[in-house]
């Protein structure tokens, strides 16, 4: 598996490109991804959002028209995708697949699992492919995603830290924003970050 990311935006959101058996998965498409994207991928089979904001979704209907891939939204936050309250401009897009909590696709044999950890959005999950996990905003590295937006809920995210540091196995976290963590380094703060929503 190879992983290729770059910083889209000025909010600096990393889309990522993930290549395995031949087969590329492109995971939150940000602002002006297109082109980026078009040029490191040779076989496109998905567009995968860990969630709705529109820093992380800009470039989905743009890319659904020029590589005729599906696209794949938790469903908790398709609302998300049709307009943004901080970004008027926002290009609308609309999921081939509404993804259901913790749901998981099998694309010839390379499993991609939507693990659902709501509260910094209603639909946010995270995205496991092989050894490695797209945590969206849910986790970053040494924070965790704001709870204090339009549809974020504290109690939400407190409960999906509990459930975060019961993850009972390490993998490499690629989140949203920022540079790359684990699995078991985040989990020695959940309990600060439960203790301080």
């Amino acid at each position: 598996m190879k992983i290729k990311a770059r910083a889209m935006g000025e909010y600096q959101t990393n889309c990522y490109i993930v290549s395995v058996q031949g087969m590329d998965f492109i995971i939150d498409p940000g602002i002006g991804a297109t082109e980026w994207v078009i040029q490191n991928v040779t076989n496109p089979v998905a567009l995968l959002n860990t969630h709705g904001h529109f820093d992380h979704v800009w470039s989905n209907a743009e890319l659904q028209e020029k590589l005729k891939i599906p696209l794949y939204t938790p469903r908790g936050d398709v609302m998300l995708l049709q307009g943004s309250s901080w970004s008027p401009d926002l290009p609308p897009s609309k999921p081939d697949v509404e993804v259901e909590p913790n749901q998981e696709f099998d694309f010839n044999g390379v499993k991609v699992k939507f693990s659902h950890f709501p509260g910094h959005t209603p639909g946010c999950s995270t995205i496991e492919i092989e050894d490695a996990m797209f945590s969206g905003d849910f986790i970053f590295e040494r924070s965790i995603g704001r709870t204090d937006f339009p549809y974020s809920s504290p109690e939400e995210m407190r409960e999906s830290l509990e459930k975060f540091k019961k993850l009972p196995y390490d993998k490499t976290i690629y989140p949203g924003h920022g540079g790359t963590t684990t699995i078991k380094q985040e989990q020695q703060y959940s309990d600060y970050w439960i203790a301080n929503l």
